[in-house]
């Protein structure tokens, strides 16, 4: 153990005399968590809408106030005709188009059914769905209370199911609770795979490396001294991170603090094993760094931070059980928003630290000390 404390307090001294980590340590943090959480979103907040209004009618005219008061929509153009609308949509200048058909009254009154046309951009196909579902929300809306004013009335009353949903763990909606724990994993997990794998191919290539391979150092000793400062470092990140959120965003904190620091000191044992065993196969920091971006993007994109994991093809479903930022982030959203305790988050535990100890045991295996 005296072995280990000299080597820790080696490199703590290291860590803190390399002036180029200590931004990455405090700075990216700060920057990450008040940048990443307002513009990682799906949130649509306001639609560019174009109508045209060939009908000029009591009716259309009310739909297209009932249309214009949401909030969701920006009516951009009330234009002549329907080639105008066509062409903003080329120009990307709008995002829906709505097109009242002449007699649309009249139809409504005769036949009891009229119809309007909707022009969508869907290059963004999510995007597109939602705007959509909206404005037939917004159509269906006024349509009801047409049937209702039309049909209705004292002695004929139309009955309504009426829908009041209630929303769990957020109910406000707010798009960065959900968003700002997934942030903060991507956080750790830069800052403990890039620092602690870093660290171990800069001894390379400054040739210090050999200096420490001629010691009686055990392997086991060398990797836990360059694997636990930056466990520390990780676990202040965290903690930062979640002070930034909880300042910034009022993210609530429903679990167990110690809960979620015990389960993110495995997965942070886990993330520098893994940047660890990348240094052990690397010669240069810019080797290092090419292996551990292409690794962190695809476990990032398919954790489920940005899409949820369901909607993924059956095989990535099924990749995403190797992927430790899926488990990871399952496990902050569950405890922060819903106040899981250990119970209720046991697999991932388990997963996880099935995977700690492989990395960990790999990245000792392959480390060979040579004089």
């Amino acid at each position: 153990m005296r072995t280990l404390f000299y080597i820790l307090q080696k490199e703590f001294t290291q860590v803190f005399r390399n002036k180029s980590m200590l931004p990455i340590i405090f700075v990216m943090p700060l920057v990450q968590m008040l940048i990443l959480v307002f513009a990682a979103t799906n949130e649509l907040r306001q639609v560019d809408l174009a109508i045209v209004d060939y009908d000029h009618s009591t009716v259309s005219r009310e739909m297209i106030a009932g249309i214009a008061g949401n909030p969701f929509f920006k009516v951009r153009e009330n234009l002549a005709n329907s080639q105008e609308a066509e062409n903003l949509l080329m120009r990307n200048k709008i995002d829906l188009a709505l097109i009242i058909p002449r007699h649309m009254d009249k139809d409504l009154t005769t036949t009891k059914s009229a119809q309007v046309q909707v022009l969508v951009d869907a290059i963004n196909g999510n995007a597109a769905q939602l705007s959509l579902a909206y404005l037939s929300s917004v159509i269906g809306e006024y349509n009801r209370k047409v049937v209702i004013s039309r049909i209705g009335g004292e002695n004929n009353p139309i009955k309504t199911i009426i829908i009041k949903p209630t929303y769990w763990f957020n109910s406000q909606l707010n798009y960065k609770y959900y968003m700002a724990p997934g942030i903060l994993v991507v956080l750790i997990t830069v800052v403990g795979m890039l620092l602690g794998g870093m660290n171990l191919v800069r001894e390379k290539e400054l040739g210090t490396i050999e200096q420490i391979n001629v010691t009686p150092i055990k392997k086991w000793q060398f990797i836990a001294g360059k694997l636990l400062p930056f466990l520390v470092i990780g676990l202040f990140d965290l903690a930062f991170g979640l002070l930034v959120a909880r300042l910034a965003f009022a993210i609530p904190i429903r679990g167990s603090l110690p809960l979620l620091f015990g389960l993110a000191s495995v997965y942070l044992v886990l993330v520098l094993s893994w940047g660890l065993f990348i240094s052990t196969i690397s010669d240069t920091q810019q080797q290092a760094t090419f292996v551990s971006f292409f690794s962190l993007i695809v476990f990032i994109m398919m954790s489920g931070l940005f899409t949820p994991v369901e909607s993924m093809p059956d095989w990535a479903q099924k990749l995403d059980f190797i992927n430790p930022l899926y488990y990871f982030v399952k496990i902050m959203r569950s405890v922060l928003l819903k106040g899981s305790n250990f119970s209720d988050i046991f697999n991932e535990f388990a997963a996880l630290s099935a995977f700690a100890v492989s990395i960990f045991g790999l990245a000792i295996f392959r480390y060979r000390k040579t004089s």
